[in-house]
């Protein structure tokens, strides 16, 4: 079996459910006792998030490429960066590794080409909202549009999702309130919804929305084990 390197702790919240959800479908595929043949390394979220609000993407960029040199010199084989917003630097990153980085976004697209989507919402922090790493790579790769939020309806976005899913707390008002919103961008032609930031599936799921919705965490992991699987056969 291959070895997938996971670059976590953006939150651990969510880096949690890429090591269960890696473990339970290589059991499920292979059967037995296997489990995933896996690296973690996990940050301390506190310094990214706080260079992330001064907008110091470089100092980033040079953080996380050691890390992911690390972890490659370990012996990975590909790398998953466990966060959607930490792939605006993937090509930036992808210069300094020889292993690929799976991405986040072309997991996610396929799943949406499969389903005959054209035209989807994407919902995430606002870095992923607004900066159009995340879109531009659906459109000009897959030809899927998208559309986002509100200005208000970001801002409301982002704060649950740092004052609250990175810190463990749902609350049923936060989940109405995307629900809401999910609505909102289904009346403005979203014929499904993308769960951006791998903390929103903690808080929303296929039974609370009436339109397809894809969790970016379970596609990537799914994509990276069809991968690994393929490649070792």
């Amino acid at each position: 079996m291959k070895t997938i390197g996971l670059l976590g702790g953006m939150s651990w919240e969510s880096t949690a459910e890429y090591y269960r959800l890696l473990n339970e479908q290589i059991a499920k595929k292979l059967g037995g006792f296997h489990s995933a043949r896996c690296i973690i390394y996990s940050v301390d979220f506190d310094l990214i998030v706080n260079l992330m609000h001064t907008d110091n993407w470089s100092e980033i960029t040079d953080i996380l490429t050691k890390i992911a040199k690390q972890i490659e010199k370990i012996g990975a084989d590909c790398l998953l960066i466990c966060t959607n917003t930490i792939h605006k630097i993937v090509p930036q990153m992808e210069q300094h590794l020889s292993i690929p980085i799976i991405h986040i976004v072309d997991a996610t697209a396929l799943k949406i080409q499969e389903l005959g989507i054209k035209k989807v919402g994407l919902l995430g922090t606002k870095i992923t909202m607004e900066d159009g790493f995340f879109s531009e790579r659906l459109e000009s790769k897959f030809n899927i549009k998208t559309i986002i939020p509100e200005s208000s309806e970001r801002k409301q976005i982002n704060q649950i999702i740092f004052e609250e899913l990175v810190r463990g707390i749902i609350r049923p008002e936060s989940r109405r309130i995307f629900q809401k919103i999910i609505n909102n961008m289904h009346e403005n032609g979203a014929q499904g919804v993308i769960l951006g930031c791998t903390e929103i599936p903690l808080l929303i799921g296929p039974s609370d929305v009436f339109i397809p919705i894809f969790d970016t965490t379970r596609l990537h992991v799914e994509y990276a084990i069809d991968l690994i699987i393929n490649q070792s056969a």
